[in-house]
């Protein structure tokens, strides 16, 4: 199986793309990974549109799109350009089109590029399941590709670009019924354009695949990339998104788990972070996961395994081990894993970690200047002094990390703590207590706890001597760090040493961050832990960072607070582990028919505690039950003040007046059994 879907799994190297023009403002090749987000004003309000326009180009936008739902809008965008030109402003514009060819045929001859859906462009669905001979595929193929060419030939003939852009969620009946709802149904789906475009001698095309599932996500883009190649195609330049990724925190933690994990390797020439909130505040949150490219090579320590260097060593004729020599180790590059297809690893497991547990959330407090029982909140450990006792939130960390000064109380049932093995020893060795140990304490000490024993790694200290003792320990877990710019890549080198070496003790992935903005911290670590686990990698995090001393106690016990409920949100984003509901919700659009950011902060304050529950929140039909993929229930906008309930894909209750709808979503999980009423936690001590 070929699995090269990037330059390189270990040097940050950018795929070369094609370079295409759209407007002024070429993308791939060697330009600047671009920034674009669309408008949600309605595209018949020409100076709405344009006033909108223009503050996101004022926030970083280099393309904007609009939506052209019929052929009067298509027209109206030459107004909306004339006005944008007239004011100085020349940012290419992008037609989005859905359902109607002869929009978009208006449109390429108005824009500078047209996007288009191959699941609806010429396609249907309905949800129906047909059976298709070869021959009756074949011929809706050509359908298909009869009603496209237009489009085609109009582009190449004005200049106009293309983005042939696939959603998981609007794959057609007949994409389907062949390859299900698969990363490959999305690649193919877009093939089948790609191919007569090419046939019309047309290439400047722009290629995405998006979807609201990260896993699906990421999959369906490396397979892109791979079958391009394998089918001798023209490297296309990919525009990267995760759809419906919702707002605040949990949309860009989100959107930098699916963009941040291919952005590392490489891959994504524009981005387009799409938020439940005004698409002014996009663009900055793009930006901020392109610009940590921009020197990545540079600042990037070479990553090489020690069993590597070892061997580069013998081959130099230096001393080294040839029993430690392994055929495993003797290609850095490689990959033991699919990538195009989710699978955690196998680990065995050590009391509550690896196996089939889910993968744990440790927080570290070992830099608090003192530990008290209210400051165990910010690990979402609540002490009521009224109950005297602890409640434990849906964020509550399932470990503590103190380092060298062990918590002096007993800690709340369920919640363990690990400390470095100086303290443990010290302590007494404590069977609450967990150690902690270096490589070098590792590798002579005999004294050990008898359940569980923590121990810091990177790619560096595994030498096939610590592979072996790892491997023969029925205790051990892994903490992995790595303090390498290029870190996710490093990381997962380590994974794919321990795997080669057949080592399978559980794995926490630690990552530790200087003084950066909150934000930055999202992003960044929701990229460096989510990259690992969407592909399986992974059965824990902890996250720190570095605060200056003179902070306050009450700083740090935010700042710890924002980390751990960090790591919960990461490993949500990421598919592994939910703890609290998930919202799919459209960033909005001149087709949506409700006022989505007040609508969802609606939702989310009646259903925010309903602990692993998808809700689709959806502004029109286009974005309806296809786009909304895998959620348990789906509110549609279906016409002005009038909502679709939807329970999976199945719509319910059609037409519901919209000052009604949340209860009667409401009332639809109450009958499947998916409603419970929201619990008030005591107030901590110090709150």
């Amino acid at each position: 199986m070929n699995k090269t879907y990037c330059p390189s799994l270990t040097e940050y190297k950018r795929r070369l793309s094609r370079e295409v023009k759209i407007g002024d403002v070429p993308m791939g090749g060697l330009n600047p990974i671009r920034v674009q987000s669309m408008t949600t004003v309605d595209t018949m309000d020409t100076l709405g549109s344009v006033e909108q326009t223009l503050r996101m180009v004022e926030a970083g936008c280099e393309y904007v799109r609009i939506t052209a739902p019929s052929v009067k809008e298509a027209q109206n965008l030459l107004e909306i350009k004339k006005e944008l030109r007239k004011r100085g402003c020349n940012v290419p514009l992008i037609a989005d089109i859905h359902f109607t060819p002869n929009a978009a045929e208006l449109a390429a001859r108005i824009v500078e590029k047209v996007r288009v859906n191959p699941g609806n462009y010429a396609d249907k669905k309905k949800f129906d399941i047909i059976e298709y001979t070869d021959a009756s595929y074949a011929a809706e193929v050509e359908r298909i590709r009869e009603r496209f060419r237009p489009l085609v030939q109009i582009c190449k003939q004005y200049g106009t670009a293309m983005r042939i852009g696939t959603n998981h969620g609007s794959l057609s009946d007949r994409i389907l019924s062949r390859y299900g709802d698969t990363p490959l149904g999305m690649v193919e789906s877009a093939l089948e354009f790609l191919r007569l475009c090419e046939e019309e001698n047309y290439y400047d095309v722009v290629l995405s695949m998006k979807a609201s599932n990260t896993q699906v996500m990421v999959q369906a883009y490396r397979l892109l990339v791979q079958k391009l190649d394998e089918e001798g195609l023209q490297p296309y330049p990919l525009h990267l998104g995760v759809t419906e990724a919702g707002e605040a925190e949990d949309g860009r933690i989100k959107s930098a788990v699916g963009i941040g994990t291919l952005l590392e390797d490489g891959i994504g020439d524009t981005v387009r972070v799409s938020l439940t909130e005004a698409p002014e505040a996009e663009a900055p949150v793009a930006k901020m996961l392109i610009d940590r490219y921009t020197n990545r090579a540079a600042e990037a320590k070479p990553i090489v395994a020690v069993s590597s260097q070892l061997l580069a060593a013998s081959s130099s004729g230096k001393e080294a081990n040839s029993q430690q020599l392994t055929a495993n180790s003797s290609d850095n590059d490689s990959s033991p894993i699919d990538p195009f297809q989710y699978f955690r690893r196998y680990t065995r497991e050590v009391l509550n970690l690896g196996g089939q547990n889910v993968p744990r959330v440790i927080a570290d407090v070992s830099r608090l200047p003192s530990v008290e029982y209210a400051d165990l909140r910010c690990a979402g450990h609540l002490y009521s002094a009224f109950l005297d006792k602890f409640q434990m939130n849906d964020l509550g960390a399932d470990y503590l990390y103190s380092g060298q000064r062990p918590v002096p109380f007993m800690l709340p049932n369920g919640l363990k703590e690990i400390v470095d093995y100086s303290a443990w020893l010290d302590a007494g060795q404590r069977a609450e207590h967990f150690p902690a140990l270096t490589p070098a304490e590792y590798a002579v000490t005999a004294a050990r706890h008898p359940q569980l024993n923590f121990v810091f790694q990177n790619l560096g200290s595994l030498t096939p001597a610590a592979l072996d003792q790892l491997r023969a320990d029925s205790t051990a877990v892994v903490i992995l760090h790595t303090d390498n710019a290029h870190a996710m890549p490093e990381i997962r080198r380590a994974f794919f040493e321990l795997i080669n070496a057949g080592v399978t003790c559980p794995v926490i992935i630690k990552r530790e961050y200087p003084e950066l903005q909150a934000e930055q911290t999202q992003l960044y670590a929701a990229t460096d832990v989510g990259g690992l686990l969407l592909d399986g990698l992974g059965d824990g995090v902890v996250l720190s960072t570095e605060l200056l001393s003179e902070r306050s106690k009450e700083e740090w016990l935010t700042t710890l607070d924002q980390l751990n409920q960090l790591s919960f949100g990461i490993l949500q984003a990421a598919r592994t582990r939910m703890s609290k509901t998930e919202y799919i919700s459209c960033p909005s659009c001149g087709r949506t028919l409700f006022d989505l950011q007040e609508t969802t902060a609606m939702i989310r304050k009646r259903t925010d505690h309903l602990k692993g529950v998808k809700i689709g929140i959806m502004g029109c039909i286009v974005n309806g039950p296809g786009e909304m993929a895998d959620a348990d229930y789906g509110y549609v906008g279906v016409g002005k003040g009038k909502i679709a309930l939807y329970r999976g894909q199945e719509v319910i209750k059609k037409s519901v007046p919209e000052a009604q709808a949340v209860d009667d979503l409401i009332e639809l999980m109450r009958e499947d059994g998916k409603w419970i009423e929201p619990v008030k936690l005591e107030e901590p001590v110090g709150v």
